[in-house]
């Protein structure tokens, strides 16, 4: 009986029209759900979510809502690790069209970090299964102690120019300080390059939420200027946490999101306001996260 009631339920949310699901779902309401459905899972999530996309009828809410199902409510999505999974998996169609997004992690007294290290190490390992595609370093002068204003960007590209990649594959945005920033700021030198097809490179407890960000900021690009990047792998340096609040990485993703799309002031609050009624403090909002108060950048 119950399988039944269940059934019906997707039924009913899959031929739903938009204008019956609510006259007044907003963006803010989709990532909120987003978040929902991914913390306290439910089958008829996926149904609902896409009812909501269906009401807003945006094209961006449908590639932020087509991403996030992917990378967080898929369970057989796979994350592959440099030094598990060789880089080879990483498929590339077109590797002269490809190219690998390096996100940079905090400098600590103007130097690289273990961790930054790590995930420049990765990408030297794809940039040699795939001589002909580029790497894109992004990443700002950050960290406390960093009187010569040292970019994350610049020396992930002395790192890997010394780990043997030839510096003209290289580039760089050394002004970056966030994640939302490494995405919105990555996208002109794809263009530029002719870039068709990338992989992000980073943390592995950072990827997911890195990728919803790029995905979001590709919509954006893809909408105004026509100009189209499909993210089609991650690669990853395998590492704990740096902070407890990283372990709700989807929290944070969903507030960046926000600032991405430029959602207003009371769709913002409306996605923060139904997070946390359901569920614990937002480590995303201003006051959680460290990322988003200017402290450590992932």
């Amino acid at each position: 009986m119950a399988a039944k009631k269940l059934l019906a339920l997707l039924l009913v949310f899959a031929f739903l029209p938009a204008c019956c699901i609510a006259d007044d779902i907003t963006m803010g309401r989709l990532i909120s759900d987003l978040v929902l459905a991914y913390e306290n899972p439910d089958p008829a999530d996926i149904a609902l979510l896409d009812a909501e996309v269906k009401a807003i009828g945006d094209e961006i809410a449908f590639a932020v809502a087509e991403h996030w199902k992917k990378v967080y409510l898929d369970p057989d999505y796979r994350l592959l690790y440099s030094g598990k999974d060789s880089a080879e998996l990483l498929a590339v169609p077109d590797p002269s069209h490809h190219a690998f997004a390096v996100l940079g992690y905090q400098l600590k007294d103007g130097e690289m970090t273990a961790e930054l290290i790590g995930r420049c190490d990765a990408a030297a390992e794809a940039a040699r299964a795939f001589p002909e595609a580029i790497l894109v370093c992004t990443g700002g002068a950050t960290g406390a102690n960093n009187p010569d204003r040292h970019t994350e960007a610049g020396l992930m590209k002395e790192y890997l120019v010394s780990c043997g990649i030839d510096a003209s594959r290289i580039f760089t945005d050394e002004k970056a300080m966030t994640t939302a920033e490494n995405a919105l700021n990555t996208f002109r030198i794809l263009q530029e390059q002719g870039i068709r097809t990338m992989t992000v490179i980073t943390s592995g407890y950072h990827q997911k939420w890195g990728q919803v960000l790029y995905n979001a900021v590709g919509a954006q690009w893809r909408q105004r200027e026509g100009y189209a990047v499909e993210i089609i792998g991650n690669y990853c340096f395998d590492t704990a946490p740096s902070a407890a609040v990283y372990l709700r990485d989807d929290r944070i993703a969903a507030a960046q999101l926000a600032q991405i799309l430029k959602l207003p002031a009371e769709q913002s609050a409306e996605l923060q306001m139904r997070i946390n009624g359901q569920l614990p403090p937002n480590p995303g909002t201003a006051e959680g996260s460290e990322e988003n108060a200017g402290g450590k950048q992932q």
